[in-house]
């Protein structure tokens, strides 16, 4: 099955923010990048094209495939409700909390070697 991405960028006090999300099959991966004012779009492309290979997604969350609807006017309606809808979806939200949560361990783990590194020198 085919790689699927989609960005979604909003407003969350005091920043713009914005979700990459990737659908590999049945996996989720979800990355948030901070851009601070409001991004234009020729400054959102230039992000994409420079810095999309080196963004820290999250660890794969499996999700449901929706089943697409085939009545252009409800597609037309779920587009629009998208772009009214502000926040980022539920599995999005998980999948950036398992991330946040991993980086988390991985910087306690990291200073606790560097206190007992430092202790060593010490002694």
């Amino acid at each position: 099955m085919a790689l699927e991405s989609k960005l979604t960028i909003f407003f969350e006090e005091p920043f713009w923010v914005g979700v990459f999300e990737e659908l590999d099959g049945k996996k989720l991966s979800v990355c948030r990048v901070v851009f601070g004012a409001e991004p234009t779009d020729a400054e959102i492309y230039a992000f994409i094209l420079r810095y999309f290979n080196h963004l820290r997604f999250s660890p794969p969350v499996k999700t449901e495939i929706k089943q697409k609807a085939d009545n252009p006017k409800r597609r037309q309606r779920n587009a629009h409700k998208e772009l009214e809808k502000s926040g980022v979806g539920t599995k999005s939200q998980q999948a950036l909390q398992k991330q946040y949560e991993e980086n988390k361990l991985e910087r306690k783990h990291h200073s606790r070697e560097q206190r007992e590194a430092e202790k060593q020198e010490y002694v």
